[in-house]
């Protein structure tokens, strides 16, 4: 018996929007879900651009003007994969009309503009979800059943960094493709919206809300050619952006997120101590998570290494047999089906709209605290 179509509409054909690709694609080949997930749409400005990616992935049409997609009955989901400026507009009148929606994160570029997402995806009653893929790395989820199930017992620290070197370099431009990033208007942060809210989000999972933060921020480069103006202009995101941060729990949390650590692309770790015990994971070794258990023998206490590919491990019994691995793009079909599979329940697949605006509630206080250099409480 054929499966019911879930039609997807996709705006973006950048980095992310091949991802969302490659994760609709792949979902349904290793995963039951209850519909079937259809490429129909792929939607951008550029067409000359647009064509090759929408080819490439298997959409059956494509769009150059947003609203006409929401517009479009054979459209269920709207999947937001554009700059962080066009998030807000696009979701409010894709929930307006009815359809489901997805963005790629941050969800808002400051929390009030995350504010309205969630109340037109909640009024509308509509199906949502932000891509924080990382909480999807099979050792990541099993970092959260074991804090679930208790073999940490009270958490004490919680650390996370996540070091970049790309925009070292003075010559390089800010504004336009693939350097929207640099350009405030449209990012609305730096590193603490793009690298930091990554971490921020998989630390509230895994350990609960953040009630206050100090943190500072540096932008190294005050000034950049833009690509859109043709002109020298200030650089307004930040460039390095640390912060500690205090728990609900009681826990403290330390955070350090920048795009001038020379020798790093895309180092992403995170630690944490526990009355009974302690996790480490790292990007780098995405299938290794370090678990240190106190109440072991002393004579043979230490840190595992836990190869997180065996069947009991979360997601991995879809995959291989155990011992072979799978990558980051995998974090991204997990979470599309995690989605699909929502849709055939009542419970919503996290993180919701609601859920991620918790993460812009954090950036917004460390943006605050760096400016006025004092601790600032969340939201």
């Amino acid at each position: 018996m054929s499966k019911k179509p879930l039609n997807i509409g996709m705006v973006g054909y950048g980095f992310m929007g091949r991802a969302h690709s490659n994760a609709f694609s792949q979902a349904g080949h290793f995963f039951d879900l209850p519909f079937k997930p259809v490429l129909k749409a792929a939607c951008a400005r550029d067409a000359d651009k647009l064509k090759p990616f929408a080819d490439q992935w298997g959409y059956e049409s494509t769009e150059t003007d947003w609203r006409k997609l929401i517009d479009r009955k054979d459209i269920d989901v709207i999947d937001i994969a554009a700059p962080n400026n066009v998030h807000m507009e696009i979701a409010i009148a894709a929930a307006e009309a009815g359809k489901m929606v997805m963005c790629e994160k941050p969800l808002g570029r400051n929390a009030a503009e995350s504010a309205k997402m969630v109340a037109a995806v909640e009024k509308a009653k509509v199906a949502n979800m932000v891509w924080y893929n990382y909480r999807r790395i099979p050792a990541v989820t099993l970092a959260k059943e074991l804090i679930d199930e208790g073999k940490l017992g009270k958490i004490f620290h919680y650390r996370a960094k996540f070091l970049q070197d790309w925009t070292i370099s003075a010559d390089l431009p800010q504004g336009g493709q693939g350097l929207w990033r640099l350009d405030l208007g449209v990012a609305g942060s730096g590193v603490t919206g793009d690298l930091l809210a990554h971490c921020i989000d998989t630390s509230l999972w895994l350990n609960g809300s953040i009630n206050s933060v100090i943190g500072m921020t540096e932008t190294f480069i005050k000034e950049r050619h833009h690509n859109i103006t043709g002109k020298t202009e200030k650089v307004g995101i930040d460039d390095a952006s640390l912060f500690l941060a205090r728990y609900a729990n009681g826990s403290l949390g330390n955070f350090e997120a920048t795009r001038y650590a020379r020798g790093h692309k895309a180092l992403y770790t995170l630690e944490i101590n526990g009355e009974k015990g302690s996790i480490f994971w790292d990007l780098h070794d995405l299938h290794r998570l370090q678990y240190f258990d106190y109440r072991d023998e002393g004579r043979t206490r230490g840190w595992h290494s836990i190869h997180v590919t065996d069947g009991d491990h979360p997601y991995m019994g879809k995959w291989w047999v155990p011992g072979l691995s799978i990558g980051y793009e995998h974090s991204f079909i997990h979470q599309a089906a995690d989605f699909i599979q929502s849709l055939g329940s009542k419970t919503p697949a996290a993180p919701t709209f609601r859920d991620a605006m918790a993460t812009d509630l954090v950036t917004d206080a460390v943006l605050k605290s760096a400016a006025s250099q004092h601790w600032e409480n969340v939201g």
